[in-house]
């Protein structure tokens, strides 16, 4: 393509340049002939310009990010694991898992208080 080695021979500056001496409208069409027929280096380049307050608060991001991820990570393993004792302790007992839990687990919504039989277990009062 013409455009595409006028570009390259440095006969024009720039891709504006390019459109408005061959009239060419579309603000993307030599920038794609670029990428399809061009040399990399003659690439439009992207420069972008950070405040050092951005910068900043990026690295605070990615911080806040990565210590999400670890703190969801550790809840995952502890319910793992929590979910691995529940699975001992009803073989243990010689109790289903399902009907374990419908005695002994709690509500979020109720009071709270400990079982009788089981001071170490608490029970939802309604």
């Amino acid at each position: 393509m013409q455009v595409v080695r006028d570009l390259e021979s440095g006969k024009f500056e720039s891709i504006a340049h390019v459109n408005r001496a061959y009239s060419i409208k579309g603000s993307g069409t030599v920038k794609q002939w670029l990428h399809c027929y061009g040399k990399p280096e003659l690439w439009p380049k992207q420069i972008k310009i950070y405040e050092m307050k951005e910068i900043n608060e990026t690295q605070a991001l990615k911080q806040r990010v990565k210590d999400l991820e670890t703190a969801l990570s550790t809840a995952y393993m502890r319910s793992v694991l929590s979910e691995s004792y529940l699975e001992i302790a009803c073989e243990r007992l010689k109790e289903d898992i399902e009907s374990f839990k419908k005695k002994h687990v709690t509500t979020l919504s109720g009071d709270l208080t400990l079982n009788a039989s089981n001071p170490k277990v608490a029970t939802c009062n309604q």
